[in-house]
């Protein structure tokens, strides 16, 4: 994988939001953007746009690539009944309640890692010390796979959010290696099953019913590799925005885990997961006319949204967003970066958990961290949904 230096994620220009408007896709499709934090909210919750339609032979090109996400058997393509089922299935595994019962064991992984930092006194690399094994080994647990390494993990996460402009020849092995692995390990907790996290989903899927074996064996693969990428992204990014442009804010972020979770939404409010160009919001397709934002959208339109927009909109979200008060401050409207409605992300409240314990304990233990490279200097990791710094030098 390239290489690449470029702007980090919380310094990149968003659009002005305004009201919806005709673009197009590099192969000429035409689709409608909509940017302000109201119509967007609209679009994530209006049952009249749809996401399996896009799957239609007539957009064949729109949507033609190996990306888990775009799959025709992903949770994010599917529409009623198809879609309740697999997110019952899944929904009270990552309940708030539950990741509430999960926290004390983050805790304790958080606290061995920011230890052995310590123990080994510096340099370190807060990616590959810190930001990458915290996730991994959270799913280790939770999936009862501590038997693939976290490389693994990686190499596998990599190749299974391809879009359609990879070479598909890196990523097909990938994909398929990890087919295999997931469709054994569903074989395997049918037979013996136990408390972990894929058990879990099988007995809520058997009870459930009508759920096909290929769109519940790609809801686990996604789990397993979209359930550490997320969160090693967002820690990795907050760590580097925090230590070169918020001393401040780091030096709150000691004072208490209140503290931490205020920051933390504000954090995942105002820092995307990954480029807009390189991978553009999931297309819907309206089923019936609609209007929004005073726009009308025929019936048979595409629609996509862009959320860095809509949660910088000044109309509901005014201010400095890098003020250092803002960022401890709550937000006055639930932030779009996981999605709305239906299609909200299931897995965002443990990402919050993981994130709000790493930076508070790495801030209380390290008060002094500081980075060995700025922003500008760093090197990039880019796969299609997410970017992160490949290394974060630091010392303290």
């Amino acid at each position: 994988m390239p290489v690449v230096r470029t702007t980090p994620l919380h310094a990149l220009d968003a659009p002005d939001a305004g009201p919806p408007r005709r673009i197009e896709l590099p192969d000429g499709t035409p689709v409608w953007l909509v940017t302000q934090y109201r119509d967007v909210s609209q679009v994530l919750t209006d049952p009249r746009l749809a996401r399996s339609p896009v799957h239609t032979s007539g957009a064949a090109t729109v949507v033609d690539s190996p990306n888990l996400l775009d799959s025709r058997d992903s949770i994010t393509r599917q529409d009623g009944d198809p879609h309740l089922r697999l997110r019952r299935a899944v929904g009270r595994v990552f309940a708030p309640r539950t990741v509430e019962h999960m926290r004390p064991w983050v805790a304790d992984v958080v606290r061995g890692l920011v230890d052995r930092l310590v123990a080994q006194g510096p340099p370190a690399d807060l990616v590959t010390d810190y930001a990458l094994p915290l996730p991994c080994m959270v799913m280790h647990r939770l999936l009862a796979v501590q038997h693939v390494p976290a490389e693994r993990l990686l190499y596998w996460s990599q190749h299974a959010f391809a879009g359609a402009s990879a070479v598909p020849e890196e990523g097909e092995h990938a994909r398929g290696e990890l087919a295999d692995f997931t469709a054994a390990l569903i074989a395997e907790r049918r037979t013996r099953q136990g408390d972990d996290l894929v058990s879990s989903v099988i007995r809520a899927a058997d009870k459930e019913g009508g759920i096909p074996q290929a769109a519940l064996t790609h809801l686990i693969a996604t789990m397993i590799v979209g359930g550490h990428d997320t969160t090693m992204t967002m820690l990795s990014n907050s760590l580097l925005y925090l230590l070169t442009e918020q001393p401040a804010a780091w030096t709150r972020l000691a004072s208490g885990e209140q503290a931490a979770a205020a920051l933390t939404e504000r954090l995942l409010h105002m820092i995307p997961l990954g480029d807009r160009e390189e991978r553009p919001s999931h297309l819907l397709a309206a089923t019936a006319d609609l209007r929004v934002g005073g726009m009308m959208i025929r019936c048979g339109d595409f629609v996509t949204t862009d959320r860095v927009a809509a949660n910088r909109d000044p109309a509901v979200f005014p201010g400095n967003p890098h003020d250092p008060e803002t960022l401890f401050a709550p937000l006055p409207f639930p932030s779009l970066a996981f999605g709305a409605g239906r299609h909200y992300c299931l897995g965002t409240w443990l990402a919050r958990a993981e994130l709000q314990l790493a930076l508070h304990q790495l801030a209380r233990r390290l008060p002094h961290l500081c980075l060995a490279v700025t922003g500008d200097d760093v090197e990039w990791r880019h796969s299609t949904i997410t970017r992160s710094p490949l290394h974060l030098p630091a010392t303290w």
